[in-house]
This record gives structure tokens, C-alpha cells and sequence, in this order.
């Protein structure tokens, strides 16, 4: 089995309204306010950049840098565990 990429995990603006959860099966869920998997699909990373295939059909990418996500002009942070 392969060991997945430090990334996997929950991903959140400051604000909290955008929360992306990276899961490791290559598959994302991302949350927008109050709608829950308002964008799913999968993804690939390779080194520190990011593609996201939506199952919507739609396209994106974005990068890691220093353990923050930059991804369509917002930034996400990891979400810590209490």
C-alpha cells in the first residue's frame, strides 16, 4: 500500500466558510458556508502543486507553499486537531 502525500487532511480559509478535505484515496470534498460537498472530485498532487478534477467537468490547480494551500485566489490553512 502506498504511503499517501503530507497533504491529505482538512484545509480551511481564515474565514472557515471554504473547508477542502484532501482524502487519501486521491479524492477531494470540499464544503462552501452551509453546503456541504458543494465541489467533489479527485486530484492528483505532484512535489507541491496541486490538479483537481471536479466531477462536474471543471478543472484547477493550485500550490503548496510552507504547509498553506494557494488554490483559485484563496489560501487555505491545515486544520489542526484539538
Amino acid at each position: 500500500m502506498q504511503t499517501p502525500h503530507p497533504y491529505v487532511g482538512m484545509w480551511v480559509t481564515r474565514d472557515g466558510h471554504v473547508r477542502q478535505e484532501l482524502l487519501a484515496n486521491g479524492r477531494y470534498d470540499e464544503a462552501r458556508g452551509a453546503r456541504k460537498s458543494a465541489y467533489r472530485g479527485r486530484y492528483e498532487v505532484t512535489g507541491t502543486h496541486i490538479e483537481y478534477w471536479d466531477d462536474t467537468g471543471f478543472t484547477a490547480d493550485g500550490d503548496f507553499v510552507d504547509d498553506v494551500l494557494y488554490h483559485g485566489g484563496m489560501v487555505f490553512y491545515r486544520e489542526t486537531q484539538p
